[in-house]
């Protein structure tokens, strides 16, 4: 059978995440054609690739068109073999997908992971629509980003730019407060993840109240019923909220020196905490030289449902495109 055409300004976007893949067929106004979602196959390459493929094929049939494609894939891929790293994903480490499916699908197919799609679907029509340039920040389990200028996203030689996450919190902040170094999953010590996403927030709960803090932070409060407890006059919540807006707040203000950004977009779990909109530029801007401002912080336009919309729009992206193809 013939395949279907490509239709000009059509692009599927996938979001590939440890449980479930997401697909979305966008037209050029980027408004849902189709979306579906089925179960990642996590345990073997094979079937996860025919997996993916017949997500895509039946987008085609179903829409009797054919579309670039857009993927949000967890995880890293080495910028010199091309292999990839992803933990949520484990059948991917050490595969290269990009030519496979490029043969399997015969179409154009860009890559980049969750926090690059996010970044791009709040630059277009999201929190940050009309800004010349805006860090799409995701703090959750762990702690990511994506950077967009103009419009595109940078992504720089390794294709990692923003991974602000594992930047090191600094010698001087860990002698302030007196915290151990924590080892972070990504093999080096002491990185910003550790300290300022939601699992971080958990441990410094945990090394306040004098218990020894495992990789995850168990027995430590989360975000939410941290700042219940600091509401309630809780001492020592108070104390963790006002440690973790420090760290954050220096976190931002690197971010801020490093890429100046127009706006910074707030993602993951602790974006829906309120407070981080009120008291969080006031933090970073005591770690910035005076006279520089820091951008504005917003919520998310789309929440958690901007991955497969930012994926579509990945497929969009000329640099990403020619540089891949």
């Amino acid at each position: 059978m013939k395949p279907p055409e490509p239709v000009s300004g059509n692009t599927y976007g996938i979001d590939i995440g440890g449980t479930k893949m997401e697909l979305v067929a966008c037209d050029a106004a980027l408004n849902v054609l189709l979306r579906r979602r089925v179960p990642t196959p996590g345990s073997d390459y094979g079937t996860f690739v025919a997996a993916l493929a017949d997500l895509v094929r039946g987008a085609d049939q179903e829409l009797g068109m054919r579309a670039p494609v857009g993927l949000g894939v967890p995880g890293i891929v080495d910028a010199a073999s091309g292999k990839h790293l992803s933990a949520n994903v484990p059948c991917l480490t050490g595969r290269h997908l990009l030519p496979v499916l490029r043969t399997m699908l015969e179409r154009p197919i860009a890559i980049g992971n969750d926090c690059q799609c996010f970044a791009l679907s709040e630059a277009h029509g999201g929190a940050a629509q009309g800004y010349p340039s805006m860090f799409g920040l995701i703090i959750g389990t762990g702690a990511g980003a994506g950077y967009v200028l103009d419009g595109q996203l940078v992504r720089g030689r390794n294709g990692i730019a923003g991974e602000w996450g594992h930047w090191p919190i600094g010698p001087d902040l860990l002698r302030r407060y007196g915290l151990p170094v924590w080892h972070c999953a990504c093999g080096s010590q002491a990185c910003l993840e550790c300290y300022v996403s939601g699992t971080g927030m958990r441990r410094l709960h945990r090394h306040a109240i004098g218990g020894a803090t495992d990789g995850n932070g168990a027995n430590g409060a989360d975000a939410e019923a941290l700042l219940a407890l600091r509401c309630a006059g809780d001492p020592v919540a108070q104390r963790v909220v006002a440690l973790h807006l420090d760290l954050l707040g220096a976190a931002i203000a690197r971010i801020v020196l490093a890429y100046d950004p127009h706006a910074i977009v707030l993602g993951g779990g602790l974006s829906r905490m309120p407070h981080l909109y009120t008291e969080l530029a006031q933090a970073a801007s005591a770690h910035l030289l005076p006279g520089l401002a820091v951008p504005p912080i917003l919520p998310p336009f789309f929440g958690d449902a901007g991955g497969a919309r930012g994926a579509a729009l990945l497929a969009r992206q000329p640099n990403l495109i020619a540089k891949e193809s």
